[in-house]
C-alpha cells in the first residue's frame, strides 16, 4: 500500500526539492501539493491524505495554524526556520521536522520516522508552542465550515471551560483548546486576569460595581457582567488607578 502524501509550502522551490527527494521512494504517492495553508487545509479534507511535508510559516494561514483546525491530523514532518527553542519543543513532542535548508539524507531520516508512525497509525501530537511564537497576534477559530481569524485586541475577554478556552468577541464566542495560561502569558498587561475564570481586555472595562460587601462586579462596554475575585479586584485598583 502506497503513503499518500501531500506537499504545503509556499516556496515553489521548496515543493520541487521534496518531489525531487521523493522520486525514488516506491512506496510514497504524492496526490497534491498547496501553496498556502487554507489551499492545503482543503486538499487534507478532499483527499485524506497519510502525510504531510508542511512549512511552517506561511502567509495568510501557517502551518501551525492549520494543523489545529483538524480533528485528526494526519502524519506530518515539518519544514521551519524557528530558532533553537521551537526545535526543542517539536523534539519534546515527538514530531520530527527540517531545518531549512536540508539535504535529501536528513529527509529520509525524518521519512522513515513518519513511515513508523504511519504503519502505528499514530497521528502527530502538535507542538505546543506558545502563542507568541506561533505566528501573528491573532487566533484561528473554525467556526463550522468558515475560518475565523480574530486578532488579540477585537477579544473582550476569555474565558475557561475545561481544557478550553471561550473567547468572546463583539460577533460572539468561539471554543479554542487552548489554556488560560498561555494567553496569560502572551497577552500581557492589555489583559487583566480579574478571576480564576475570566481575562479582560483592559479596553472593554466600562466600570466596577458592588455586588455584595467586598464582592464585586466587573461590567463591561458590551453590558457583559463578570465576577471580579480579590486577588482581581487588586490587580484592577493597581493596573487602572481605580
Amino acid at each position: 500500500m502506497k503513503i499518500k502524501t501531500l506537499i504545503i509550502d509556499d516556496e515553489e522551490l521548496a515543493r520541487t526539492l521534496i518531489k525531487k527527494f521523493l522520486e525514488d521512494q516506491n512506496d510514497i504517492e504524492i496526490i497534491g501539493e498547496a501553496a498556502d495553508g487554507f489551499e492545503g487545509l482543503k486538499l487534507i479534507q478532499n483527499l485524506q491524505p497519510d502525510l504531510l511535508f508542511l512549512d511552517i510559516q506561511m502567509p495568510k494561514l501557517t502551518g501551525l495554524e492549520m494543523l489545529e483546525l483538524l480533528p485528526k491530523p494526519p502524519v506530518t514532518i515539518f519544514s521551519t526556520a524557528y530558532d533553537q527553542y521551537a526545535i526543542e519543543a517539536f523534539e519534546k513532542n515527538a514530531v520530527d521536522y527540517l531545518l531549512k535548508p536540508y539535504s535529501k539524507d536528513r529527509l529520509l531520516k525524518a521519512l522513515d520516522k513518519a513511515k513508523e508512525k504511519w504503519q502505528r497509525n499514530e497521528s502527530p501530537k502538535i507542538p505546543e508552542i506558545p502563542l507568541k511564537d506561533a505566528g501573528s497576534r491573532r487566533v484561528v477559530i473554525k467556526n463550522g465550515t468558515k475560518i475565523e481569524m480574530i486578532p488579540y485586541q477585537d477579544i473582550h475577554y476569555i474565558e475557561t471551560y475545561g481544557d478550553y478556552v471561550w473567547i468572546h468577541t463583539e460577533s460572539g464566542k468561539y471554543l479554542k483548546q487552548r489554556t488560560m495560561k498561555e494567553f496569560e502569558n502572551v497577552l500581557g498587561a492589555d489583559f487583566l486576569r480579574v478571576h480564576r475564570s475570566y481575562l479582560v481586555n483592559t479596553s472593554c472595562i466600562q466600570k466596577l460595581e458592588l455586588y455584595e460587601k467586598s464582592s464585586y462586579l466587573l461590567v463591561l462596554k458590551s453590558g457583559g457582567k463578570l465576577a471580579v475575585s480579590k486577588t482581581g479586584y487588586k490587580l484592577l485598583k493597581d493596573h487602572l488607578g481605580w
